[in-house]
């Protein structure tokens, strides 16, 4: 999974909106944006794949995001399945608003991450 060519993914930070970015295809720069050892989560609609932390859980990193009876934690990205290849590809439009779709209905509110109006944190 080297690939040179930059892929087109949507980054999911913990309690952030979601973001369209162009990242490296190296396992570097994949491990970078989690934070940590990556693992592929596949199942998701039409060949997108999610990138989180393998040992999110395990590292008590925030959740993020829910998938019926478990939750991603911390930081994770979508990127597009090239299973032909046994790679990853860049993510289409249509697929860019499919992330958006399931970012919404599955994020995961942090209360400990808000802020009240003056910008301290709910202690």
């Amino acid at each position: 999974m080297s690939n040179k060519e930059d892929l087109r993914i949507v980054l999911k930070k913990v309690g952030k909106i979601p973001e369209i970015m162009n990242i490296e295809n190296t396992l570097e720069a994949k491990q970078e944006l989690v934070g940590g050892l990556i693992e592929v989560v596949g199942g998701l609609k039409d060949n997108i794949l999610l990138v989180c932390n393998e040992e999110g859980k395990l590292t008590n990193l925030l959740p993020n995001l829910m998938f019926d009876f478990d939750y991603i934690a911390g930081d994770c990205f979508f990127v597009g399945d090239d299973y032909e290849n046994g790679d990853f590809k860049s993510l289409t439009d249509k697929q860019i608003n499919e992330v958006y779709d399931i970012c919404n209905k599955r994020e995961i509110i942090n209360l400990f991450e808000l802020e009240d109006s003056n910008g301290k944190e709910f202690e």
